[in-house]
């Protein structure tokens, strides 16, 4: 069994914080990976991933960009289960996780790059053209069941009409 994480080295950056390099020790973000899973969500871990994925533009599809902070575990995760129970949903949904896999988030963040980076976040497409994103100051502060039922409206406006492929 392996011993304890090694602490990650600082750094001093030009604004004088310390911050910590990324990505996060994979232990502790597993537990918030299968989170998603669980619900079906499907993984996009690498470049090569995502490109397969979001390149085929038929359809809709979500992407949940995952994250460590308090308002992905406390709203935008719970939030998007509440969602998935809903009738209508989008025929794809993947996660990419920022702080981890982040050359599949940098990659992912292209796809949908008319809007600022931001963990966690939420972009729903159809048809290769993003039609809802939600920022993480939309997430900030609001309820599970706020974003559930922000989604799901998307859901219902921009899923609803679309034939399964």
């Amino acid at each position: 069994m392996p011993g304890p994480a090694e602490p990650a080295p600082t750094l001093l950056t030009k604004s004088m914080r310390i911050e910590t390099p990324m990505p996060y020790d994979p232990r502790i973000v597993q537990p918030m990976r299968e989170e998603l899973t669980r619900l079906g969500v499907k993984e996009l871990r690498t470049v090569a991933e995502v490109d397969s994925v979001l390149g085929d533009s038929r359809g809709t599809m979500l992407v949940f960009v995952n994250s460590v902070c308090g308002c992905a575990a406390g709203s935008a995760r719970p939030g998007l289960s509440l969602a998935l129970q809903h009738a209508t949903k989008p025929q794809q949904v993947t996660t990419v996780f920022a702080g981890q896999d982040l050359d599949a988030t940098a990659r992912a963040r292209q796809y949908f790059s008319d809007y600022a980076p931001s963990s966690p976040s939420i972009a729903l497409f159809r048809d290769g053209e993003v039609v809802h994103f939600v920022h993480r100051h939309m997430i900030e502060g609001r309820t599970p069941q706020q974003i559930a039922k922000d989604l799901t409206d998307a859901f219902d406006k921009y899923c609803a009409t679309v034939e399964k492929l």
